[in-house]
C-alpha cells in the first residue's frame, strides 16, 4: 500500500478492516518525511512519539475517520511536548507545555501529528524563503517555491508524505501554496475555528485551515477542528456541519459572481486561460457566471501590510529574550537584552514588518494609515458583501501566476507582497475562500479562487468538489517526483 494514493476514507476502510495498521502508516508518512528531507525540507520537526501515539489506536481500535491518519501541522500551531518555532530563531528551543485547541480536536478523534511543517517566519512571507530551518522547495519542480506561508504543509501533502496538513492564511498563505502545489487548501470564515494555541501574527486575519489534495479530506478535518472555544472569544457558536457527508457536485442554479478586477494586469495567460476553462465547465454543470465589480479591491494590499504589520508589531513584543525562546549573550543590561535578543532572534522581513507596523500606529502616522486603513476595510467588506446578496460565490483566480523561481523575488518585498493580491481579499472580509487544482501553466499547477459567504464553508467544498471531480487533478503527479517511486 502507498499513502501517497490513498484518501482518509480509504485508509480508514484498511484500518477498520485491519489490512493495515495505524503503527505501520505512521511508520511509512516518517519514512517519507525523512526519505525527501534534503530535496523538499517540508518538516523543520518530526515527532519522535508518532509511532507510540500509533500503536495506542492499533490498541484502542480505530474511532472515526481521523483515527490513526498521519496528519503535518504548521509550525506555528502550538504542540504540548514537540517543539514550536514559527519558523524563527527567537523560538528555536520553545517547548510548549500545553497545545492548541486544534491539536487538541485532533488528539481526540485519534489523528497521528508526524511532525511540524516549515514554513515562512511567523508566517511572514509568500515563498517559505524567510524560514530560519530554509527554504522548502516546489515537488513539481525543485528550482521553485512552494508558496508561503503555509509552504511546507503545501509541499508535504503534495509530494504524499502525508494525507492532509494543518496550515494558516492570514492574506493567502493556505490558498497561495495549494496553487502552487496542486492541491486542496481552504481557509475557513473568521472565527468558525478556534486560534487559541496559534502563534499569533495578525489577529483579526488570522485562522486556521486544511490542506489535503482531495476536497473530501479536507471536508473531514475542517468538521473536526471547527467549533466554538471557550478560550478564544472570536470564536463562532454555530453549528459545525459534517462537511463530508454534505458534499454535492450539483451546481445547478449556483449563481457564480467573477469580479473584474480579479483579471489583475500581468497575470499570466495560461493562469487566465485555465481559470476560464474552470468557468465554462460551470458553466455546462448548470451554473450562472457573470462579471461584477469590486473598485476598492486595488487598494487591498495597501490595505493589508497596514493593518497586519500593525498588528504584528503588537503581537511580536512579547519575544522579548526573557521568558522563552532566543537570549542575547553578553549583554550589559535590560535593555541591551531586549535590544540584542529581538536584533538577532528575528528575520529580515519580521523587522520590515515591526518597523512598518510600529510607524503605522504612532501618534503621528496613526491617523493617516491605520486609521485610514482600518476605514478603507470596512468599504470593502461593505463591497464583498453586497456582491454575495446576489450571487453564491464569488471565483477567480488564486494567484497571478505559477509558482516563481527560489530567490527571484526574495529581495523584492513589494513584488512578493503582490503575490498576495488576489488572496487578501477574503482575509479583509472574513470570508470561507479556497483553492482547488485548475490546470496547468508552463508545467505548473494554477489554482482557481472560491470565495463563500460567511458560514458558507459546505458551498465552496461543493463547488471545489464539483471542479475536482470534471478535472481529477488529484491524479497528477508532482513532475519532479515522477519515476523516484
Amino acid at each position: 500500500m502507498d499513502i501517497k494514493k490513498e484518501t482518509i476514507a480509504s485508509l480508514h476502510e484498511k484500518l477498520v478492516n485491519k489490512d493495515v495498521t495505524a503503527e505501520a502508516l505512521t511508520n511509512q508518512a516518517l519514512d517519507n518525511i525523512k526519505g525527501d528531507a534534503e530535496k523538499l525540507n517540508t518538516f523543520i520537526t518530526v515527532n519522535d512519539k508518532a509511532t507510540e501515539d500509533a500503536k495506542k489506536i492499533d490498541v484502542e481500535g480505530v474511532d472515526g475517520l481521523l483515527a490513526g491518519i498521519p496528519v503535518g501541522i504548521k509550525d506555528n500551531i502550538v504542540t504540548n511536548g514537540i517543539k514550536t518555532t514559527a519558523a524563527s530563531k527567537i523560538l528555536y528551543n520553545f517547548m510548549p507545555v500545553y497545545s492548541a485547541t486544534v491539536m487538541d480536536k485532533l488528539a481526540a478523534a485519534g489523528a497521528i501529528n508526524v511532525g511540524k511543517t516549515n514554513l515562512d517566519e511567523f508566517a511572514m512571507g509568500s515563498s517559505t524563503e524567510t524560514s530560519y530551518y530554509g527554504t522548502s522547495v516546489n515537488p513539481w519542480d525543485f528550482s521553485r517555491v512552494p508558496g508561503g506561508s503555509s509552504g511546507g504543509s503545501a509541499a508535504a501533502v503534495a509530494a504524499g508524505e502525508v494525507v492532509a496538513a494543518l496550515g494558516t492564511d492570514t492574506g493567502g498563505s493556505i490558498r497561495q501554496p495549494a496553487a502552487f502545489n496542486g492541491i486542496f487548501g481552504i481557509k475557513p470564515t473568521y472565527g468558525r475555528v478556534s486560534r487559541w494555541g496559534v502563534i499569533a501574527f495578525a489577529s483579526s486575519l488570522d485562522q486556521v485551515g486544511v490542506m489535503s489534495k482531495r476536497v473530501e479530506d479536507s471536508a473531514t478535518v475542517l468538521s473536526v477542528i471547527a467549533g466554538h472555544d471557550d478560550k478564544d472569544s472570536t470564536s463562532s457558536e454555530k453549528e459545525v456541519p459534517d462537511y463530508r457527508a454534505n458534499l454535492n457536485k450539483d451546481m445547478h442554479g449556483v449563481k457564480i459572481a467573477v469580479p473584474k478586477e480579479f483579471w489583475h494586469e500581468g497575470t499570466h495567460p495560461d493562469v487566465l486561460a485555465n481559470v476560464n476553462k474552470a468557468l465554462d465547465a460551470y458553466k455546462k454543470m448548470g451554473a450562472t457566471v457573470e462579471e461584477v465589480s469590486l473598485p476598492t479591491l486595488e487598494h487591498a494590499v495597501e490595505v493589508y501590510y497596514v493593518l497586519a504589520s500593525s498588528e504584528a508589531s503588537s503581537n511580536l513584543q512579547r519575544y522579548d529574550g526573557v521568558r522563552y525562546g532566543y537570549r542575547a549573550k553578553d549583554v550589559k543590561n535590560i535593555k541591551d537584552l531586549f535590544v540584542n535578543s529581538r536584533s538577532e532572534g528575528f528575520g529580515d522581513e519580521v523587522k520590515r514588518r515591526i518597523m512598518l507596523g510600529t510607524f503605522a500606529l504612532s501618534a503621528g502616522a496613526y491617523d493617516a494609515y491605520f486609521k485610514k486603513a482600518a476605514e478603507v476595510r470596512t468599504i470593502f467588506i461593505n463591497e464583498m458583501n453586497n456582491v454575495l446578496k446576489d450571487y453564491d460565490l464569488i471565483m477567480g483566480p488564486s494567484t497571478t501566476t505559477p509558482a516563481f523561481k527560489i530567490g527571484e523575488k526574495v529581495d523584492d518585498p513589494l513584488a512578493m507582497y503582490m503575490n498576495d493580491i488576489l488572496t487578501i481579499p477574503a482575509n479583509l472580509a472574513g470570508l470561507p475562500a479556497a483553492s482547488v487544482p485548475a490546470g496547468l501553466a508552463d508545467g505548473m499547477p494554477v489554482g482557481l479562487q472560491i470565495i463563500g459567504k460567511p458560514f458558507a464553508e459546505q458551498d465552496v467544498f461543493n463547488a471545489a468538489y464539483a471542479l475536482q471531480e470534471e478535472n481529477k487533478f488529484y491524479e497528477q503527479i508532482p513532475t519532479a517526483l515522477k519515476g523516484e517511486d
